[in-house]
């Protein structure tokens, strides 16, 4: 039999929901895996062990009082009607620790915050302990989630499971690598620039984005663009889209029995056109058209047709994107003597952002909805788009900061303080991330390549196919038809 972590989250649940394993037994078997893994990986930075305990036991309460009402068989207890057991029952996974969870510190990933015990739960975290998740803890992040690395100055780096020289990517870093390394089944993230898709290719995971307005709990008030949205981080199709009924039930045919199902013959078009190339001008890897063809060859013997799409974008992209992003970080309550110990691009960008007038702000959200119609437009004639998901391999821990982290050495006792080659190193290293956010569409990362040549062998890289609205189950089933 297999080892707990080696189940999909799919066979996971459904051995919880029949009783064969306890909430306890698969909460204390992932927690035995985080103390044994953490230390290396720095996934998480907060473990709540003991309120894990307490929630999985009340789980397996929940589940004997329904196994003894009368008439009640051995037959798997439903969570599809909501009269039984909720339908993640028993489920570990954990939290960006950039969600309240109640009771737990949210730190942000800032030494310039008061790190106090949230009061109540954010509403993501409601969610999913609605559907009878337990959470193990608070996941690795950067400082406001704002970059496309899980490092900062309170604690160690998130690192590559596959290689842990090698970041994990961010801002979802930490629930990437303790996805990819067997800590948790699966994971929510947030994605407001790629921060779903850039780790889930950096740690070679299936990583889903759904459009805007489909996961109504992962929005943020402080999101003027309606850039952010939650999706699922997981090791497989299937496992994304069991998440996915979670966060956002569709009425009538779940996603997970959506993915199940054959897609249709699609008309791909494949890109490597982006809104950052005149800004940021960026070379794209030997290893990312690898797994581009990769890729192509997978689609094509599916039965889809793959061609190449030219596609135009305005070259006034770039600080659009940067002022809407940046903008909530202008407004975040910190202290004017604590503003030292923010990272020097935080603190860069926070600077800026409180020297634009509202005007400017205005003027670029404008600027970015006109460019979701028109690239929307270009997109429609196609079924989906199809580019790598990343320009380059899963980059060294510290590369963009200028930073060495060492194992033993965290936070870096200096780094380098250039915001402006911090970001563009970003930018250049996932060029097709945020437009997808501008645009509000659903898109998911899936990993096709590995530099080695073999599934597991050397660095993870992946594709990233873009969909129109509402396309979140076409995307899911693509990726199971391709094996993933």
């Amino acid at each position: 039999m297999a080892e707990i972590h080696e189940l999909s989250a799919v066979r996971l649940s459904v051995a919880l929901r029949g009783g064969d394993l306890s909430a306890r037994e698969a909460a204390a078997h992932f927690l035995a895996r985080i103390e044994s893994k953490n230390r290396l990986l720095g996934a998480f930075v907060t473990v709540t062990a003991e309120q894990a305990m307490a929630e999985a036991a009340a789980a397996d309460a929940r589940y004997a009082r329904l196994r003894r009402q009368p008439g009640r068989g051995t037959e798997p207890l439903s969570g599809r009607d909501g009269t039984d057991l909720p339908l993640l029952h028993g489920m570990p996974l954990a939290f960006k620790d950039l969600t309240d969870v109640a009771g737990v510190v949210t730190t942000h990933g800032s030494a310039a915050l008061d790190h106090k015990p949230a009061l109540t739960d954010g509403a993501l975290v409601s969610v999913l302990k609605s559907a009878g998740v337990i959470s193990l803890g608070k996941t690795q992040v950067p400082e406001f989630g704002l970059t496309a690395y899980s490092e900062n100055r309170i604690a160690p780096p998130s690192r590559n499971p596959h290689a842990p020289s090698r970041s994990s990517g961010g801002s979802s870093g930490g629930s990437a690598a303790a996805v990819a390394a067997g800590l948790l089944p699966f994971a929510p993230g947030t994605d407001g620039g790629g921060s779903v898709r850039i780790p889930a290719a950096a740690c070679g995971l299936v990583g889903l984005k759904p459009g805007r307005g489909v996961v109504a709990s992962g929005e943020s008030s402080g999101d003027p663009a309606r850039l952010v949205v939650a999706g699922p981080l997981a090791r497989s199709a299937e496992d994304a889209a069991l998440l996915l009924d979670a966060l956002a039930p569709q009425q009538g045919t779940s996603y997970l029995e959506e993915v199940r199902q054959e897609p249709a013959r699609l008309r791909i078009g494949v890109t490597l056109d982006s809104p950052w190339s005149t800004t940021f001008p960026f070379t794209v890897e030997e290893e990312a058209l690898d797994a581009l063809q990769a890729g192509t060859d997978l689609l094509e013997k599916a039965g889809h047709s793959v061609m190449e799409a030219s596609v135009r974008y305005d070259n006034r992209y770039p600080d659009a994107f940067t002022t809407a992003w940046t903008a909530a970080v202008g407004t975040a309550r910190i202290s004017p003597h604590r503003e030292a110990l923010l990272a020097p691009l935080t603190r860069a960008f926070r600077r800026r952002a409180q020297q634009r007038s509202a005007a400017k702000l205005n003027e670029s959200l404008a600027f970015l909805r006109q460019f979701q119609r028109d690239t929307v437009a270009q997109y429609g004639q196609w079924d989906l788009m199809l580019m790598p998901a990343l320009a380059q391999t899963p980059r060294p821990v510290g590369w963009f900061t200028g930073a060495a982290h060492g194992d033993d050495r965290w936070p870096a006792a200096e780094w380098a303080g250039d915001a402006d080659g911090d970001y563009r190193k970003q930018c250049e290293f996932a060029p097709w991330s945020s437009l997808v956010n501008v645009c509000g569409l659903p898109a998911i990362t899936i990993p096709v390549h590995w530099t080695d040549g073999r599934p597991g062998q050397g660095l993870p890289m992946g594709i990233q196919l873009v969909g129109p609205m509402g396309s979140e189950g076409l995307l899911l089933q693509v990726a199971v038809q391709l094996g993933f």
